[in-house]
């Protein structure tokens, strides 16, 4: 496998996964990783430090700017270790963001992350209780967020931080592909939101069809101006992910599972990355314009 030479022509993420751990159990989830020995490196606060300080060495030579993004799982069943993190991160020079499933957001958690965040991201797929049970975004005891409570925190999250980047992620299903979510969008306001067709990585569970798919995306066709639409094509080999053990990781379209580099920790980033698929025009082309995207 190969990485592309050239750079990307946008600031760039990279996306840390820090633990498989979930509270919720969604059916098509991706966050499935050969696990290799030893723990996640986020519950280690020296492995977690010389990680982050290893992507910053990789990736941020010569002023250029790049976003470390804390996900999971949920990385939030880690509150304290990620908030550590993405401390060090703004210190070294990292622009920071999150992707959370909403559920562990507080206002203590908020009061400390919100000022260190460019983006906040938040995973919602429905707006009823009885469509996320189905996709399985819900707890053991079958509790969901419910979106009075996430508009809550997301008001004070852009108090604490005006000029917070509000994000919404949707995977678009076999259960939500013919739901309309604007009332969502309206209660929530995001300056983003981002629309992903179900990559089956780890399963097919609850997969949909390209006309489902576009199904989805004509029915919201008036929030095009925050949509960016991404089918299976734009989603493989065009993040820089990293998983909970520290390795880079691709998926493909063609089978199930993963490629891992070796751990960035034994090699270093840069090498690391070099012996996995990435593309930077791909990665360029998911952050064209969303107008563009969305047509």
């Amino acid at each position: 496998m190969h990485n592309e030479s050239h750079q990307a022509k946008t600031n760039l993420v990279v996306n840390w996964h820090v633990t498989e751990a979930c509270n919720y159990r969604c059916a098509y989830c991706y966050a499935h990783w050969d696990r290799p020995e030893g723990n996640e490196i986020i519950r280690n606060p020296v492995a977690t430090e010389e990680l982050i300080r290893f992507i910053h060495q990789g990736f941020a030579q010569g002023g250029a700017r790049v976003r470390l993004n804390f996900a999971g799982g949920e990385p939030l069943l880690f509150t304290k270790q990620v908030v550590n993190a993405m401390r060090l991160a703004a210190e070294l020079g990292f622009e920071v963001s999150l992707i959370t499933n909403g559920s562990r957001l507080t206002t203590s958690t908020l009061s400390a992350m919100a000022p260190l965040l460019k983006v906040l991201g938040i995973s919602l797929d429905a707006d009823t209780k009885a469509a996320n049970l189905e996709i399985g975004r819900a707890d053991s005891r079958g509790k969901c967020s419910p979106v009075s409570s996430l508009a809550e925190m997301v008001a004070l999250a852009r108090a604490l931080n005006p000029s917070l980047i509000v994000k919404i992620n949707t995977v678009v299903n076999a259960v939500n592909w013919g739901m309309d979510l604007s009332g969502l969008l309206e209660r929530l306001a995001p300056q983003q939101w981002k629309v992903l067709k179900m990559l089956p990585s780890t399963t097919r569970k609850l997969e949909v069809t390209e006309e489902q798919f576009a199904f989805f995306v004509q029915q919201h066709a008036r929030f095009r101006s925050v949509m960016r639409v991404e089918d299976n094509d734009a989603m493989v080999n065009s993040y820089v992910m990293v998983d909970p053990h520290g390795r880079f990781f691709q998926n493909g379209q063609q089978q199930l599972g993963y490629a891992y580099s070796p751990p960035i920790l034994d090699v270093g980033a840069a090498e690391a990355l070099r012996t996995i698929t990435w593309s930077a025009e791909k990665f360029n082309a998911r952050y064209a314009t969303p107008s563009e995207v969305a047509k």
